[in-house]
Formats: structure tokens, sequence, C-alpha cells
């Protein structure tokens, strides 16, 4: 595919998206990706990091290995993923902390409409898209109500949550940040990544690197040989976890993070207006109304500028 540098920039845009996303518990990046419209070029593009490319490069070609991977496509949206987590995760862990229930309305807005969006792109809904999107409702609601295990800093549990949650970061619906709080290593490698601990987070990137390229082959089989099944898998595990990202929540447990501050490990949904012994009105319910809205709207409108674009 033939781009030029406005291209890229945009690219590099979607990528700070996908990693804004992933350091959110409840949120995928695998989300972002799909609603961009660069969900199955990343896939292609990550699944062809083979022995084949490895050969290109080590028999003293890296233009035709750089091309047969797609470079810089690759480039662009990990440049952004890795700008975003090291960056602007901070700004969000700030809104995170001040204004939970608006920013928490907004994804919710942008997941709704997101899931909408995919399940139109089925032409047949016939039995079998029914039965993989209900699968995938079931399969994502039961990851987001599972109970967080204790965290583990031995290396082979480092390397093997890094496997498991980079999956689960390119599946949309579905959050690599939840599984890694589901494997109570949540707090440990964001910890890691505030601090550089570069032993800990090699494990983690080297478990991350052999999950992605084996998962992102099985994935771009699926979508080869199984397209209309695997779409509505994927619109069923974003619609499943709604349930994680319902923006009025009461916690049930915390932890104490590096700073001594206390964070939330496991919560559940509430009505809104019945949090912190409110009485009364929710003096969030308008603006969180107005964000579930943007958030909805937002996703039509970069359809229909893509459609323009076309």
């Amino acid at each position: 595919m033939n781009r030029n540098i406005s291209d890229y920039l945009l690219l590099l845009v979607k990528g700070m998206a996908m990693g804004a996303a992933d350091v959110i518990p409840g949120v995928s990046g695998g989300t972002i990706a799909l609603i961009t419209g660069i969900y199955e070029e990343l896939i292609n593009s990550i699944r062809s990091i083979n022995l084949k490319a490895l050969k290109l490069l080590f028999s003293g070609k890296p233009a035709a290995f750089w091309t047969a991977i797609n470079g810089n496509f690759l480039l662009s949206v990990l440049l952004g993923i890795g700008i975003s987590i090291f960056s602007l995760a901070k700004g969000l862990t700030y809104l995170l902390h001040h204004y939970p229930i608006l920013v928490w309305s907004f994804f919710f807005g942008l997941i709704v409409a997101s899931a909408i969006y995919v399940a139109r792109t089925i032409k047949n809904w016939n039995a079998g898209a029914v039965a993989a999107g209900i699968a995938g409702i079931v399969i994502a609601y039961f990851i987001t109500v599972i109970s967080p295990t204790e965290a583990n800093s031995s290396w082979y549990y480092i390397f093997f949550s890094g496997v498991i949650a980079i999956c689960a970061m390119i599946l949309p619906g579905i959050s690599g940040s939840f599984i890694l709080v589901l494997l109570g290593m949540y707090a440990f490698i964001l910890g890691a990544v505030g601090d550089l601990n570069i032993p800990v987070l090699l494990l983690f990137g080297a478990g991350a690197a052999i999950g992605i390229i084996g998962f992102s082959n099985f994935l771009s089989w699926l979508l080869k040989r199984h397209h209309t099944l695997t779409i509505a898998l994927l619109a069923g595990f974003m619609v499943g976890s709604l349930n994680k990202i319902w923006p009025w929540k009461e916690v049930t447990a915390s932890f104490i993070d590096r700073h001594g501050e206390a964070k939330a490990l496991a919560e559940r949904n509430i009505l809104p207006g019945t949090y912190e012994n409110l009485t009364g009105n929710d003096p969030w319910l308008w603006g969180a109304i107005l964000f579930l809205v943007i958030g909805f709207v937002l996703i039509f409108v970069i359809e229909a500028a893509s459609k323009r674009k076309k």
C-alpha cells in the first residue's frame, strides 16, 4: 500500500490511541485498532514476521525484510503505542483519578458504537454468526467478573504475563491491562515501566513478542478462513466488556501502590447516585451522558470521514 507522510502521521496517532487504551484496565487497544480501520493490516503485518522474513534480514537483504513485514506501517503504529504508554498514560491516569465517571462514560459510548459499527460490517447474520457473537459476549463478561490473583515476581510468571496480556491487548473488547489485573501483575508491571526496571521489562517484552507473533498467526488464519464468525466473536467481546466499563462503580477490594496510594483491585457496578452515600441527584449524571454521547457519535464521525477519504 502506497502511503505518504500524512498517512504515516495518522497511523502514529492511531497507535497513540491504542497505547492510551492499553494502559486502562477495561479498554482494549485492539478495539481502537478495529474502529480506526487498521486491525486486519496490523494482525497480518505482525504475522509476516516469520522465519522467511528473518532469512531475508540475516542474508543481508534488510530492505526486502522491511518490505516483507510492512515495516513502515508497523513502525508508525508501534511508535505511537510506545509514545502513549510512556507519556499520555500519565495524563489518562490523572483523568481517571479525578474524573472517573466522565472518562468511563466516554469509553462506554465509544465501545457501544464500536460494537454496532463492527456488527454492521457483517452482511449475513446467520445462526453461526449469532452463536459466535453470543459466545464472545459470554467469554468477555466472564473474564470481567473473575477475581484477581496475587502478584508473583518470579521470572517465568513475568514472562507468562507478557504472553497472555499481549494476546488480550490485540483482541477487541478484552483489555490486556485488565488481564494483568487478574494475574495480579498490573501494579507490578506499571511500576516497572515508571521505574524503567530493565530486567523486568525485557522479560515481559520477550513474552509479549512471542505471544503476539504466535497469536497473530492464529487470528490471521481465523480472519481468512472464518471471517464472518471471527468478526461476530470480536463484536461480542466488545459487548461483553461493557460490564467492566460501566462508569458507576463501588470498590470492593484495593491495593497500595508504590506511592502508598490505595488503588481499586475489584469493583462492582452500581446505579448513578448510589455511591459515597450520595443523596439527591448525581452531580456527574448529565456530564456522563454528554461524554457517552460524544464517544458514541465519534465512532460514526470517524466512519464517515474514512468513507469520504476512500
